[in-house]
């Protein structure tokens, strides 16, 4: 596990950035052979969409040969509705970039049979083979996606419920009213991530995730407790971070 840590939070986002596009551009990806990308939601990946448009824009990186997944969505939500995953990334990402609409993929938090939208998911990827890079966030509690305490190494797409400290952390994207927070969510297993990755990055900012940051990379490997700590059973594992989420107070 690799770990690298900036002074700010625009570092931290531009570093992983120029990672990303270094990633796409030295695999050449083509339509029979595109580059796989897993894709979070959350305010930590914000500032690296924003440098990847920034860089599509430059000419500096076409997503025409891109397939993206995305780790979750929330259960009962329509893709309009502006706190859908769906919404936030089309509004933060896609709308702004060159990627092909067939090649985008996010859980259905409207299908009639979760099951089925589940089973379909991992299909869809397994059907590529593998994911080249995951870009991944880490909750405050060291939850990975929609992956709660208490999640098992062999977890796959499903249905899950989201634990009080996750929904209180979302109300305040839902006017601070914890009953407006949907209680549960669609989201990609541990087994998902791991297994089908070849590189996982993971971005994380702030001094709340400080915390989850410390057990991801020295807490009890496995430690189901803290979800995130399953990343040290992966080879290829990149964490950048500012400082604060490093633990680390810069005093200037």
């Amino acid at each position: 596990m690799k770990q690298v840590a900036f002074s700010t939070p625009a570092d931290a986002s531009s570093y992983l950035a120029q990672y990303i596009v270094k990633r796409i551009n030295d695999f050449g990806p083509t339509p029979q052979k595109p580059f796989v990308l897993g894709l979070p939601t959350g305010s930590s990946p914000e500032g690296v969409y924003a440098r990847l448009i920034e860089a599509n824009r430059k000419g500096l990186v076409t997503f025409q040969n891109v397939v993206t997944f995305n780790m979750d969505e929330y259960l009962g939500l329509a893709p309009s509705n502006d706190q859908s995953y769906h919404y936030f990334m089309y509004n933060k990402f896609f709308n702004h970039i060159d990627i092909p609409r067939q090649n985008i993929h996010i859980l259905n938090g409207l299908a009639k049979d979760v099951d089925e939208e589940c089973r379909r998911y991992e299909a869809a990827i397994k059907s590529y083979g593998r994911i080249h890079l995951f870009m991944g966030g880490l909750g405050p509690e060291g939850h990975l996606a929609f992956n709660e305490a208490g999640s098992t190494r062999d977890s796959r797409t499903r249905r899950v419920s989201l634990v009080e400290s996750t929904i209180k952390a979302n109300s305040r994207f839902f006017d601070n009213d914890l009953s407006k927070v949907p209680k549960h969510a669609l989201s990609v297993g541990i087994s998902t991530i791991l297994d089908n990755s070849d590189e996982i990055a993971i971005i994380v900012m702030g001094a709340n995730k400080a915390f989850a940051l410390e057990k991801t990379v020295h807490g009890t490997k496995n430690d189901a407790r803290f979800p995130s700590s399953y990343l040290q059973d992966h080879p290829n594992v990149l964490i950048v971070s500012d400082l604060e989420a490093a633990g680390v107070r810069a005093k200037l």
